[in-house]
Formats: structure tokens, sequence, C-alpha cells
């Protein structure tokens, strides 16, 4: 069964405009970009405030990495998720995790308050808020595609992983602000009302993000029938190993090693790790608005693969420099090289799958990305033995040569530019 595209952006769009060409003229997307936008800032800034919560009421490393463990396992129901978002509407699912959200962190911010936060709670919190958060990527992403067609689909991915950017770099900054101006209990109120704009910002969308079929089987049939149909589809298993691999071997190191490179690689204190993650926000900041500008570009497979490969190497060279100075450069290079692995992973799975499984492939690449806390114990565990940044050199290399292996087995990927419908 077909699904009606959306492709009210107009993809002729030319000169500086052309970078945000979905949001002119389309303001059911742009409602939801602004709503994503207030989401995500809401998710960061909650993620930092609960976060030093825990260490203050615990004092435990330990502790704060269990609360951390809680606040990312939800993306292993990913599939799940995607068997909601290919069954139900996807706006009415995107209502309901924004309204989740506010009610999950209202209430620790009401216990706050009053100065009777436990630790549970803020595990539980924690993981409230991950619930609205990963769960509902399937359905977030799937919606795009209806709302502005394939033609603009590269450019609004790019200004989703834009608004991403912008919150991951602005969304710790702002809930630390708010802690030190005006305590944390504050901080959580303001940062909750961040989910009531996402939330009143969807509702006018209400009535967009029907199934695109209707499915009468169980929902592990539908995760089995989603799963042989991606296996099937040797494109999508190429776009979803990259996934795999990135968030095995390079994820782990920017989540993890910063303090680590910091402290003891570069002799950083505090604000210079603040400056190295700033500089790598700014790269991915600027490598979202250049493939925005791109448009409905043929190249996107190449872009992909080839980008990847760049952001791995870039990590290598990282890993080996002991100066401050070329590691801020190369930052800003790392995280312009990230934006093609992060708009055109979603933006080619969704081109080179069917729109009946578009949620459940979205699903299995939340579950890719859900791997990320195991593969950073065992990276771990290797930079404990041989040091932080062979260890990182390593699983550049290692995934360069991965990529190298990809193009030459599937070299269809590279030649890939979205024009063919699946």
């Amino acid at each position: 069964m077909s699904t009606k595209i959306n492709s009210a952006a107009p993809a002729a769009t030319r000169g500086p405009l052309r970078a945000i060409a979905s949001l002119r003229g389309n303001r059911k997307f742009a409602l939801l970009w602004f709503s994503n936008l207030f989401f995500f800032g809401g998710a960061w800034s909650q993620t930092l405030v609960l976060g030093w919560l825990a260490f203050q009421t615990t004092g435990s490393e330990m502790l704060v990495a269990v609360f951390t463990a809680a606040r990312l396992s939800p993306m292993l129901i990913g599939p799940l998720a995607g068997v909601f978002a290919d069954r139900h509407n996807r706006v009415r699912l995107l209502i309901i995790a924004a309204t989740w959200a506010l009610i999950a962190v209202s209430a620790v911010a009401c216990l706050a308050s009053v100065d009777l936060v436990p630790y549970w709670a803020l595990v539980v919190g924690g993981f409230a808020i991950g619930l609205a958060q990963s769960p509902s990527q399937p359905a977030r992403s799937s919606l795009v595609l209806e709302l502005v067609g394939r033609e603009n689909l590269s450019n609004a991915n790019a200004l989703n992983a834009l608004a991403m950017n912008m919150t991951q770099v602005l969304g710790p900054a702002i809930g630390g602000a708010m802690i030190s101006a005006l305590g944390a209990p504050a901080a959580l109120w303001i940062s909750a009302g961040w989910y009531a704009i996402s939330l009143i910002l969807l509702l006018p969308l209400r009535g967009l993000g029907a199934a695109v079929e209707v499915h009468t089987e169980s929902a592990i049939r539908m995760v089995l029938g989603g799963f042989r149909s991606i296996a099937a589809n040797r494109l999508a298993i190429a776009v979803l190993l990259v996934t795999l691999a990135a968030n095995i071997l390079i994820w782990p190191v920017y989540q993890s090693f910063m303090p680590v490179f910091a402290g003891r690689q570069l002799g950083l204190d505090a604000a210079g790790l603040g400056w190295l993650l700033t500089c790598s926000g700014v790269g991915g900041l600027v490598g979202a608005l250049i493939i925005a500008g791109l448009g409905d570009f043929r190249f996107k497979g190449a872009l992909f693969v080839i980008g990847t490969a760049s952001w791995a190497a870039l990590w290598s060279l990282f890993a080996l420099s002991h100066h401050a100075g070329p590691s801020y450069l190369l930052m800003i290079g790392i995280g312009l090289a990230s934006s093609a692995f992060g708009v055109l992973q979603t933006t080619l799975l969704l081109m080179t799958t069917e729109p009946a499984i578009h949620g459940r492939a979205l699903g299995v690449q939340e579950l890719a990305i859900g791997v990320m806390p195991f593969s950073t114990l065992v990276l771990g565990v290797l930079a404990d033995r041989y040091g932080v940044g062979p260890t990182t050199f390593g699983a550049g290399l290692v995934l360069v040569c991965f990529l190298i292996l990809l193009a030459i087995r599937v070299p269809r990927l590279l030649r890939y530019s979205g024009a063919e419908h699946p």
C-alpha cells in the first residue's frame, strides 16, 4: 500500500535558503522540528541535572554509572518500538512520549523541591526519560518522510541532526547554569517546561502519521517479519552494519573517554574538556548545515561511507595527539565528519526500505545503537590495560578497515543516490 507524501518544501530552492528548504513553506515539518528541539533540549538538560543529583546523593561513580545504564537501557526495546511505529499513529505516539516525559520529570521535580529525592527515584527518573526518548525515535524519524517527501529527506534529516547537535551542545550547558543559578529543583521544573512546549507543538499535527498498512498479527510476528524483510535487503543491512560498527568502536570513545583524554593525555582542566566538546559540537553544526544545503544530492551512499571512514580516521589521529591546539582542530574535523554518519544513517535506511516497515527498520537501528553501553565496558577494559590512546587508535583503524571491506562487498551502497524506490 502506498503512503501519501507531503513535499510542500520546495526542492528547487537555491542559494543560502536551500539549507532550510524543508522548513520553508512546510508548517507541519516546522512544528515537528521545533518540537524535537525542545524535547531533546529537555532530555539533555534533564540527564545532566539528574546525573549531578545522583552523584551528590551517593558520591559514587559506580552508582552514577548505574543511573546512566538505566537512562540508556530503553534503547534495547527498539524493535518493539518500531512495531508500535508501524502499527499505530506516529503523531499520537510522540504526544504520549512527550506527556510521559513531562509527568515523570515533574514527579522527580516535586520530590527534589521538598528535598526528598532518594537515589532510586533518580534512577527511575532517568529510566523514564529514556523510555520517552529512545522508543519514540522510530515514530519520530519515520514521520519525517511523510511530512517532507523523498526529495527533501536528506535536508530534513540534516536539520534534525542540527537540532540534535544544538541541544547536545547547549542543553548540558544550560542545565549546569540553571543548577548554579537556581538550584537543581528549579532546573528540573524549567526543563519540564520544555517538554510541555514540545507537547503543545505536536498537537496541531494530530490527524497525521497514520499507519501505512493495517496490521492484525501479533507484535512478535511483526518484529520477526520486520527482521526477515530487512535481512533480505542487502542495502539496508549494509547501512545497519555501519551503524552497529560505529556504536561498537567509536561512539563509546566520545561518550566515555573524553575526560581521560583531556586530563591524562592533553593536560587540560574541566574548561579544556568543555572546549574539546564544544569544538566537536561546532563541527557537527557546520557539517549538518553543509548536508542540508546540498539538498537532494546524488552521492548519498558514497558520502555516508567515506564520511564515516574519515570520522574514524580522524579519531585515530586524535588518539595520537598530545597537544591541545591540534586536538581542538581535530575535534572540529571529527564533528564535521560525524555529520555524514549521523544524518545519512537514517536517511539511507528510510530510502532503502519499504514504507510499511520503516518503524521496524528504525527500531533495529535503535537496537544497534543500544549496544553502546556493552561496547563501552569492553573498550574500557582495553583502555585500562593498553591506554586510552592506543585503544582509540585501534578502534578507529578497525572501523576504517571494516568500511573498506563493506564497500568492496556492497559496491551498490557507494553508488546509491536515493532515486531508486525500494
